[in-house]
């Protein structure tokens, strides 16, 4: 059967690849899409330095295209994408490195062999073009809700540009690190998105990143030990925010305030709160790279069914919880941290923190706690304290509306109880939030509340913070400092933790990233906390970063679990605990 030309179609022309038959334009339509045409030509001569001669438009997208993916461009094959002869390319390259929009970068010591990457003014000229394209085509048209040949294009008004972070440009010198950037890092979202962004990140540091990821204990355990040796296996290590007083004071960590000073690097960018937890005795040790707040994540459906209303006390908590346990039907009230060790002991200093007072006698301050200058009798436990009683009494009292396994549950089994399905409530840190966020199949996405903890002496609402800030080992070989300085700077900066999370996580430190329009749609969840630490909502002091608190929270965790599995009372676990985390302070001269 031979083709028809298309006005034989009373429905107007067909499109040849479907046989569907295509909208026919307006001339008003037709005219407007050829004015588009003719300032589409315009805004890509006035938005990208090229040059005619060369045919730099298909280099530009080939390397590009490669930075985005972190692939490795080199002379020939940027040659070869612009379809012209090696000679005729090869002088188009040069003039395009001349004009400072791409940078060449020495491969090998000997500068024999190159890679070739765009700089941050290219990158910056494809942010503006890409808006500019963007602004002008919602001017012309638009698309209906359904997609493909047969969708109508309809006029529409001109939309503004929506500004955001760029992509991350790679740095013009190489990293100078024999054997490539060492990481030691922490196994969650934020960090396994930077461990698949490896080959991007290689891009921009010109060196091979070796990362080793450890569970939350075995990472402190692995610093631990990387400080006892000579010369530091690791350039970079990720520091849970509570450990930088231990660190600190113990000289493991080498201090960045006169390499922030001489940089000029403006720090007001980070969550205040993030950044005074990676400090000690006034010194900086730590940049932020994530902050995670522990959060009460709730079923608004399920809340809703029930007509039942969040809870912001821990009274109304345990009546919401008894009201939707049903272990008949498999769902449980609330699930949360009662494994035996650190995950409870965190638990317990943070239900302290919401009846309130602090796990250790911190000095009272406006607005809460002082954890950042401590000494005496500041650092004696307090276990012994009404709070710390009540407490473990709300603990047993919504043990009985958690699921059959809390006292095997951790962080990422209590967020996986909630994802599935399993768990009405939760408290939950945002790091691990992607699991149900982020996955279409959890019931409880696109269902999600989120709240501050409920208070435990209706006081103002308390959301304990942690995270992650990136230091430097105090025992790394001097010849390695500055290169590992700028990694640390690069891998904590607006265009990387933007970066993160549009690859799977949902914590940043920075108030930029929060705000950028791309970062803001991935969820709720970072206007959420955003908000949180604009209002100082987020605080450190619930488990305050100082010596010796590691060892306090963990004698929490062991010795009130016996109370949590029915072998101790509340009183003797209580009386218990004080006894060796006050010899645990004596002994490090505290009091």
């Amino acid at each position: 059967m031979s083709d028809l030309p298309d006005e034989s179609h009373p429905e107007g022309p067909y499109d040849r690849l479907s046989q569907t038959p295509m909208p026919k334009l307006s001339n008003t339509e037709l005219s407007r899409f050829i004015d588009f045409i003719e300032k589409f030509e315009e805004e890509t001569e006035d938005a990208l330095s090229l040059s005619h001669g060369y045919r730099e438009m298909r280099m530009m997208l080939h390397i590009m295209r490669n930075h985005l993916a972190g692939r490795l461009t080199t002379p020939t094959s940027l040659a070869d994408a612009s379809g012209l002869s090696y000679g005729t390319a090869k002088r188009g390259i040069e003039s395009i490195i001349n004009r400072g929009l791409i940078l060449s970068r020495p491969r090998t010591k000997s500068g024999k062999t190159v890679s070739l990457h765009p700089s941050a003014a290219l990158i910056e000229e494809w942010e503006a073009y890409a808006n500019r394209v963007k602004s002008l085509l919602g001017g012309i048209c638009s698309m209906e809700p359904r997609s493909g040949p047969g969708s109508r294009i309809f006029l529409r008004d001109a939309v503004e540009p929506s500004t955001g972070i760029s992509p991350p440009a790679v740095l013009s010198q190489r990293l100078e690190l024999k054997g490539g950037l060492r990481v030691l890092i922490h196994a969650d979202p934020t960090f396994m998105a930077m461990h698949n962004l490896k080959r991007q990140l290689e891009s921009v540091f010109g060196v091979e990143i070796k990362n080793k990821a450890k569970s939350i204990d075995g990472l402190r355990q692995e610093i631990l030990a990387n400080a006892r040796l000579a010369k530091s296996r690791y350039d970079i290590i990720a520091c849970d925010l509570p450990w930088f007083g231990e660190l600190g004071s113990q000289e493991m960590l080498l201090p960045l305030d006169q390499l922030l000073k001489r940089d000029g690097k403006d720090l007001s960018d980070f969550h205040p709160m993030a950044i005074q937890s990676s400090q000690y005795a006034g010194r900086q040790y730590g940049i932020p790279v994530q902050t995670t707040p522990e959060l009460l994540c709730y079923r608004k459906d399920i809340l809703e069914q029930e007509q039942l209303e969040p809870p912001t006390t821990t009274e109304e908590l345990i009546k919401v919880a008894r009201r939707l346990h049903n272990p008949g039907k498999g769902r449980y009230g609330i699930a949360w941290n009662a494994a035996r060790g650190t995950p409870l002991g965190h638990t317990f200093s943070f239900l302290m923190a919401k009846y309130g007072q602090p796990i250790i006698n911190l000095r009272r301050i406006s607005g809460g706690y002082d954890f950042q200058a401590v000494s005496g009798e500041q650092y004696r436990p307090m276990f012994l304290s009404d709070e710390a009683f009540r407490a473990c009494e709300y603990m047993l009292d919504i043990l009985n509306y958690s699921p059959p396994n809390i006292l095997e549950m951790a962080w990422y089994e209590r967020a996986k109880s909630y994802a599935s399905g399993e768990s009405c409530m939760a408290y939950n840190y945002t790091l691990l939030a992607p699991l149900f966020e982020l996955n279409e199949k959890s019931p409880a996405w696109g269902n999600t509340g989120y709240l501050p903890h409920p208070v435990g002496n209706h006081g103002p609402p308390i959301t304990p913070i942690g995270g992650y800030a990136l230091a430097i080992p105090s025992n790394l070989s001097e010849e390695r400092v500055e290169a590992a300085w700028m990694a640390l700077q690069t891998l904590t900066c607006a265009s990387l933790s933007k970066l993160y999370i549009l690859n799977g996580s949902l914590v940043t430190s920075r108030f930029s990233v929060s705000q950028d329009p791309e970062v803001s749609a991935v969820s709720p969840l970072i206007d959420i906390v955003d908000g949180m630490a604009r209002k100082d909502i987020l605080q450190a002091w619930p488990r305050p970063p100082v010596p010796g608190i590691t060892e306090v929270i963990s004698i929490a965790g062991n010795e009130i679990f016996e109370v949590l599995d029915g072998r101790r009372s509340i009183k003797k676990a209580l009386s218990m605990a004080q006894d060796r985390a006050d010899r645990v302070m004596r002994d490090k001269g505290f009091y």
